[in-house]
C-alpha cells in the first residue's frame, strides 16, 4: 500500500508533564515496505525540559515553523546543527539529509545526557516517532553507515523501519577514501585539508557519470562490471592505486552481503518525501557542512564537494523550491574552521587556545583541533543573503563567558584601505584583506543554566542584539551548553 492510498486519522494524547495535548497519527507504510511513523510537527513540547516563559517561547517558536523547514550551517561547519535538529525533530514527521556524506559530524545528547556522534544517520534518530531519510544528494559509505546503525542499536536506539535511503544516492567505496588520501598527497603543500572520507572522489565519480548508485545493488548481475570500470578509472589516474582482480572479487562479495541487509532501507525517497508533503506531513531538512564550504559559494577550492546551502535541499531531495518555508541558519557565537583555507578573523596563540579549550573545538569526524577566531559578520551576512534565513540559532554563547572583551569582525578593507562591498571570491584578496573590528564588553559570568532570554546578563543580550542588527535576521534560538535543555527560545 502506498502512502497516498491511506486515509490518516489523528488521535490525541494528553501529556501530563506539560499540560499540552499531543496529536498522534497511525503508522504509515512507505513504498519500500518499511513502516514509517507520522505525526504533525508542532503539537507538543513534551520532550523539552523547559517551563514557565521559556516553555511558552518554545511553543511559539516551534509552532510557527513551516511544513518544510531546514536547518543549515552559516559558517565553515561544526556550528551545532545536530542539537537543534534533535530538538525540533520531536515535532516533525521526517528528518532528511540532502547532501554530503560521513564528513558531516553531528554530536547530540539524549534525555539521559548520553553522547551520540552521527555522520550519516539524520539527527532525528533519537526521537522514536521520526522517520529519517537519506536523500539522493548524499554519498553513502555502507560500512560506515552499518557501523553507525549498529552503534545506535547497541545503545538502545531502534533504527528498524526508521531509516530510508534513496535509491538514487551514490555509493562511496573504500577506494574513494584511498584516492582522497592520494589526491591530498599529490597536492603536497596546496592540499585542501579534507576529512579523507572519500567525499570529493565519490562526487567526482557522480559528476563524470561512472558512479554507482544505491539502486544498482538491486542488480548484482551488472554491479561487477560497473565496479570494474570505476576501479580501472582510479588505477589509470593514480599510479599508487593498486587494482587487481582479487580486489574486485572481494568487493563484489562484500557488496552482495551489504545489498541483502540494505534492501529494507532502500526507497524512492523522491516519491516518499513528495507524498508526505502532499499529505501535509512536516519535514525538517538537516544540512551537513555549511555555506562557507559550499562548492559554489564557499572559499573555493577549500570547500566541500556538495551544496550545503539552500539550493542543495531541492537537488538533494527532489522537492520543489515552492515547498520550502522556514530556513534556520546555525552560527556559533565565534568562528571555527577545520582544514586549510582563508579565515579572515582567525586568532592565534593564547586567545585561540582559550576559545578552543572552552568550546572543546576538536572535530567530530576527524578529531582535529579546529582553528578559532572572532565572529565574522561579513561572512555571516553573505551566508544570510544566499540562503534567505528566516531566523538564526546562535550556539555556544556560553563559551565566551570568561572573556573581558569580545570582538565582532564587522567589515573588510582592501590593503589600500578601500572598503569591500561584498564577500570576495578571490583567495589572494581574502588572505590579504584587513578586518575592521567592533569591541563589546564581556559578561564574566556563567550563563549555562539560563533558560530565559531576559535572565541573560545585559552584556550578553547586547551581543546577541548587535548581531541581529548587523545581519538583519532575528536570532530565535540561543545555545548555552551541549545538553538538549541548554537552549534559550527568544
Amino acid at each position: 500500500m502506498s502512502p497516498s492510498s491511506l486515509a490518516l486519522h489523528s488521535h490525541s494524547v494528553f501529556a501530563p508533564r506539560t499540560g499540552i495535548t499531543v496529536h498522534r497519527r497511525p503508522l504509515l507504510p512507505c513504498q519500500s515496505g518499511v513502516v514509517c511513523s507520522a505525526k504533525p510537527a508542532v503539537s507538543s513540547t513534551s520532550n523539552l525540559s523547559v517551563s514557565g516563559p521559556a516553555n511558552i517561547d518554545a511553543v511559539g517558536r516551534i509552532g510557527s515553523l513551516s511544513q518544510v523547514s531546514g536547518v543549515l550551517g552559516c559558517q565553515w561547519g561544526d556550528e551545532g546543527k545536530g542539537k537543534l535538529v534533535d530538538i525540533l525533530a520531536h515535532h516533525f514527521d521526517i528528518v532528511a539529509r540532502c547532501q554530503g556524506g560521513a564528513n558531516a559530524g553531528h554530536t547530540i545528547y539524549n534525555a539521559e545526557g548520553k553522547k551520540f556522534a552521527l555522520h550519516l544517520v539524520p539527527s532525528g534518530i533519537l526521537n522514536e516517532d521520526t522517520l529519517c531519510v537519506i536523500g539522493n544528494g548524499v554519498v553513502v559509505h555502507l560500512p560506515g553507515l552499518f557501523r553507525e546503525i549498529d552503534g545506535l542499536e547497541s545503545n538502545g536506539v531502534s533504527c528498524k523501519g526508521r531509516i530510508l535511503i534513496s535509491d538514487r544516492a551514490h555509493l562511496l567505496f573504500d577506494f574513494h577514501q584511498e584516492v582522497d588520501g592520494l589526491r591530498e598527497a599529490e597536492l603536497d603543500k596546496s592540499f585542501i585539508g579534507t576529512t579523507k572520507r572519500g567525499i570529493g572522489p565519490c562526487y567526482s565519480s557522480k559528476v563524470i557519470r561512472n558512479g554507482i548508485r544505491v539502486g544498482d545493488l538491486r542488480h548484482m548481475d551488472t554491479f561487477p562490471l560497473k565496479l570494474d570500470d570505476l576501479l580501472l578509472d582510479a588505477a589509470s589516474r593514480f599510479k599508487n592505486f593498486n587494482y587487481s582482480v582479487e580486489m574486485l572479487r572481494n568487493e563484489v562479495e562484500k557488496y552482495k552481503r551489504y545489498a541483502e541487509r540494505l534492501e529494507l532501507f532502500i526507497a524512492d525517497t523522491v516519491y516518499v518525501v513528495n507524498e508526505a508533503i502532499s499529505q501535509k506531513k512536516n519535514i525538517l531538512v538537516e544540512g551537513g557542512q555549511a555555506t562557507m564550504l559550499d562548492i559554489d559559494f564557499g572559499t573555493y577550492p577549500f570547500v566541500t564537494s556538495s551544496s550545503p546551502s539552500a539550493g542543495g535541499i531541492c537537488t538533494g531531495l527532489g522537492i520543489s523550491p515552492r515547498a520550502i518555508g522556514d530556513l534556520i541558519g546555525v552560527v556559533k557565537a565565534y568562528t571555527t574552521r577545520v582544514g586549510s583555507g582563508p579565515f579572515p578573523t582567525e586568532l592565534f596563540g593564547q586567545e585561540a587556545d582559550l576559545l578552543r579549550s572552552a568550546g572543546h573545538e576538536f572535530g567530530t569526524t576527524t578529531g582535529r583541533p579546529r582553528r578559532c577566531g572572532w565572529l565574522d559578520m561579513v561572512a555571516l551576512k553573505y551566508s544570510c543573503q544566499i540562503n534567505g534565513f528566516s531566523s538564526l540559532n546562535l550556539t555556544k554563547l556560553d563559551v565566551l563567558s570568561d572573556l573581558a572583551e569580545i570582538k565582532l569582525g564587522v567589515s573588510y578593507k582592501h590593503v589600500d584601505g578601500t572598503p569591500m562591498k561584498s564577500f570576495p571570491s578571490n583567495l589572494r584578496v581574502l588572505e590579504q584583506l584587513q578586518v575592521e573590528y567592533e569591541s563589546l564588553p564581556g559578561w564574566n559570568s556563567d550563563i549555562s543554566s539560563v533558560r530565559n532570554y531576559s535572565d541573560l546578563p545585559k552584556a550578553a543580550r547586547d551581543y546577541v542584539e548587535r548581531i541581529e542588527e548587523l545581519v538583519g535576521v532575528p536570532i530565535h534560538y540561543i545555545g548555552v551548553g551541549p545538553g538538549r535543555d541548554a537552549l534559550i527560545f527568544k
